[in-house]
């Protein structure tokens, strides 16, 4: 893979452990559940971890084949996961010679 590098992993590692670590030491509240706080957030920073990994792999897999990336990320932030099979698609289409 071209995109990863070793700074980029530590960088999105330690962003994560960040937000984890403020999500965790946040005060507990009266007014609702602390347990449905506390999933809703860890379901959101995984999904943005996610959505943030995928997109990498894409500009990757559009590096090898010698596409253009760019023009997906506004469409695969509104629906991640139609945009990321419409891509594969169109990365294994046959070329015309």
């Amino acid at each position: 893979m071209f995109v990863w590098s070793k700074q980029i992993v530590i960088g999105l590692l330690a962003v994560f452990v960040i937000v984890f670590a403020l999500f965790l030491a946040q005060g507990s509240t009266a007014a609702s559940s602390n347990l449905k706080i506390h999933t809703t957030r860890w379901i959101t920073l995984n999904y943005a971890g996610l959505v943030i990994w995928i997109f990498v792999w894409m500009i990757d897999q559009a590096r090898v084949r010698g596409k253009n990336v760019w023009l997906w990320l506004v469409p695969f932030l509104l629906a991640p996961l139609p945009v990321l099979m419409l891509f594969i698609l169109f990365l294994q289409r046959k070329l015309k010679a």
